[in-house]
């Protein structure tokens, strides 16, 4: 289990918040991304490429900085066990997150704000067994891990250790929205998403549960997505 206080100074929490905010959105989801696009001449493709180096710098930098430094294992970052008996609380965590999640967007289409985005509109449009594949397993496996990891595992944890509970809710929460900026309809559901991930975290030390939460939601959006 993690200890009680966390390992890291501000020098560690820098380091990450600029690679968060400033190089990968920069040099990743702008020049790289744009890069791909113009070779592959495919949405879908180039996008999940992005993402899946996304994931690889983060943990490595998740590793390279917070971790090996300091000679710590995985198990800092929120990777243990979690009770059992918690499984009941996944199951009613993601089925409250599913309707939260309809409302919201309910609200936002009555009020003129449209649901759909580049990814989805992607995926709608060049659905193929293959492309779906490549979709659900960036959706509901990569992006999960690498997220709840670093969002939850590193940046709610620093964030709690320095100014408690809500401070650690809050910002984790509103940095894991701002990241997916340009896709402004879903940044409420990503909030929201945020504050349940990382309290899901708070009560079994685990990111575990976060995954398998955050997993679940995204594979039945993609699912959704494909079939309209």
């Amino acid at each position: 289990m993690p200890s009680k206080t966390i390992p890291w100074s501000w020098r560690e929490l820098v380091s990450i918040l600029v690679l968060v905010l400033i190089v990968v959105p920069f040099f990743i989801e702008f020049l790289l991304a744009n890069f791909l696009l113009n070779l592959f001449q495919n949405d879908l493709y180039s996008g999940t490429l992005v993402g899946f180096i996304m994931s690889i710098m983060f943990m490595l930098a998740i590793y390279f900085i917070t971790l090996r430094p300091k000679g710590l294992k995985w198990n800092e970052v929120g990777l243990n066990r979690f009770p059992g008996s918690y499984g009941k609380n996944i199951i009613g965590w993601t089925i409250l997150l599913i309707v939260v999640s309809i409302l919201m967007i309910i609200v936002m289409d009555i009020m003129g704000v449209g649901v759909e985005n580049s990814k989805t509109e992607s995926v709608q449009s060049q659905l193929t067994p293959i492309n779906f594949v490549i979709g659900f397993v960036s959706a509901a496996i990569i992006s999960p891990i690498y997220e709840e990891i670093l969002y939850r595992g590193f940046l709610y944890r620093w964030f709690r250790s320095k100014w408690g509970l809500k401070a650690g809710l809050f910002l984790s929460s509103f940095i894991f929205m701002i990241v997916h900026i340009p896709n402004y309809n879903v940044l409420p559901v990503t909030f929201v998403s945020g504050l349940l991930f990382a309290w899901t975290y708070e009560k079994t030390k685990s990111v575990l549960p976060g995954m398998i939460i955050h997993g679940t939601f995204n594979a039945i959006a993609i699912i959704l997505t494909s079939l309209g």
